[in-house]
């Protein structure tokens, strides 16, 4: 039986990606499959892809597409200290928060 894998990045987070052809580059998370164990990344890991046409008369074309990268492949930029960091919790009454590793400040 499988167990769920909880991922530390969630959508709207700005993350920089470690490998790949896009490497260096930073994005914001717009999808997270946490089956798959991956993130789709605004504006990054691009491929093109050739749609049909769907009506008589229109023409077809080449679209640009986001595609997942896996989660181990980014790493959340924290905007406070301005770097690659990994994700920490701190509990704050009954909420759990979460932190920078680098500079303890909340994500």
């Amino acid at each position: 039986m499988k167990t769920k894998k909880s991922l530390k990045v969630k959508k709207g987070d700005e993350v920089i990606i470690l490998t790949g052809k896009d490497r260096g580059k930073k994005g914001k998370i717009i999808k997270v499959l946490p089956k798959k164990n991956k993130v789709i990344v605004e504006g990054l890991n691009l491929v093109k892809k050739h749609r049909r046409p769907t009506r008589q008369g229109e023409k077809g074309e080449i679209i640009s597409v986001p595609r997942p990268i896996d989660a181990s492949n980014v790493a959340i930029w924290c905007s406070v200290c301005g770097r690659k960091t990994r994700v920490g919790y701190r509990l704050e009454g009954d909420k759990k928060l979460r932190i920078c590793k680098k500079c303890q400040q909340l994500i």
